[in-house]
């Protein structure tokens, strides 16, 4: 197929791809002005006697879902056209390949790399569910690669949407039998579990090189899934923690009650596991953003925010490990920014008088960036033990996204009503 001058409204650049059933090209969008990838759907496809419903069923299902999914892991869909000339989707550029290219012995990724991105992909796959939606085609090929090695998660046409009419969208010859579950390649009503299934087998895959069975047709392939027990994948890779062996073990149960149950489960299994010193040696000053987002959501001040919004705190924060007696705020001293404790005890002092001690989860700075006053601190902040603090910016704060702002500022308000609580208690004590 010769390369189209427009599809629609965007101004082609580019061909990215072709399948069985689609090209995709890099297109320019000249009103959001932005790049975008478009895939154009095959018009023989939607005519054939045999599969042309199928394919048509796909298509429309993954164009239902245009601006539904809004989750920094998952491939955005901005547009669709479905009509005999000419039927397309619009979707968000994400230029990094898939982790196809890591699937193979001799370019494995390094392992905390790894469990980061399954993480991302649960969290992900977990915020879909909430929204009723199953992906039903979990596999390389369907996570992205984007900038600054994050993931997003593609192709949502063979999504079963579990809140609506499940038999409209449960329909056979969807998806790729080496990642089905049990479950799926027997053809038995399906719910997320079939998804967990599927992203234990990316996860043994990217972790070994190899998927866990391996067979020369899709009877042998179905017959291994149903009764055959894959071996550990540290049986490939000498170097892997049992931990990781016990977390794809438990993803890839064939009976749904020995699997994950949810997907808070399975993140929270491989949060546990990248804590794990086995896993890296890693410097000082490291975080990786599990950890970053495991810890936020177990603070209580970030109790309302929703999985989209911590992303972003994640993003526009800083962390830092200090050691006893480093001074984090000076009496006096200017300072657009204020801080959480996510471990570890500091204490708050006035020309070396102790006013108060600060605990995991307390906040404190905050009123130089609420209040917006110009003036300096009026305190000393100084580590008593080793210590954990996150770092936010107010500039940061200003700029990120209405809800999450909104958030910040509601939490904050509890924050100094407790204060004033606390402090109301004291003086009728004294």
């Amino acid at each position: 197929m010769e390369q189209p001058e427009k599809i629609g409204k965007y101004e082609v650049r580019g061909k990215l791809g072709e399948g069985a059933t689609s090209n995709v090209w890099l297109a320019w969008d000249p009103f959001a002005q932005r790049d975008v990838a478009v895939k154009v759907i095959f018009p023989e496809v939607l005519q054939d006697k045999e599969r042309g419903r199928l394919y048509r069923h796909l298509l429309i299902n993954e164009a239902s879902l245009a601006g539904k999914l809004m989750h920094p892991h998952i491939v955005q869909i901005y547009d669709a056209v479905v009509d005999e000339e000419q039927s397309y989707i619009v979707m968000e550029y994400v230029p990094g390949g898939t982790l196809e290219q890591f699937c193979r012995p001799d370019n494995l990724l390094p392992i905390d790399r790894l469990v980061e991105i399954v993480f991302k992909c649960t969290r992900a796959l977990d915020y879909a569910y909430h929204l009723g939606i199953t992906h039903r085609d979990i596999k390389p090929a369907n996570i992205l690669l984007a900038s600054g090695g994050d993931i997003k998660i593609s192709d949502f046409g063979a999504a079963l949407h579990t809140s609506g009419d499940q038999t409209r969208t449960q329909v056979s010859g969807i998806g790729s039998p080496a990642y089905m579950s049990p479950q799926q390649v027997r053809e038995m009503p399906l719910n997320h579990q079939t998804d967990i299934y599927s992203l234990g087998v990316v996860m043994y895959q990217l972790l070994t090189g190899r998927l866990p069975f391996q067979a020369s047709n899709n009877y042998s392939m179905v017959y291994q899934i149903t009764h055959v027990d894959p071996p550990p994948p540290s049986t490939f890779r000498r170097d892997l923690p049992e931990n990781l062996d016990a977390v794809v073990a438990r993803a890839m149960q064939k009976d749904l009650d020995d699997r994950y149950a949810n997907w808070e489960e399975f993140s929270h299994d491989l949060a546990q596991a990248f804590r794990n010193r086995q896993l890296k040696e890693r410097r000082q000053q490291d975080f990786a953003d599990s950890e970053k987002f495991e810890t936020l959501r177990a603070l209580p001040f970030f109790a309302d925010f929703s999985d989209v919004e911590l992303w972003e705190v994640v993003r526009f924060s800083n962390w830092d490990r200090v050691s006893p007696e480093t001074v984090i705020m000076k009496d006096g001293e200017p300072g657009d920014y204020f801080c959480f404790i996510a471990e570890g005890e500091l204490k708050v002092a006035k020309r070396g008088r102790m006013l108060n001690v600060l605990t995991s989860g307390d906040c404190f700075g905050e009123m130089a960036v609420i209040g917006k006053t110009s003036g300096g601190r009026n305190a000393d902040v100084i580590a008593v033990t080793d210590a954990k603090i996150i770092t936010i910016r107010g500039d940061a704060l200003r700029q990120s996204s209405e809800a999450c702002r909104m958030h910040f500022y509601s939490a904050f308000l509890e924050v100094l009503a407790n204060r004033l609580a606390l402090a109301n208690a004291r003086l009728a004590s004294v």
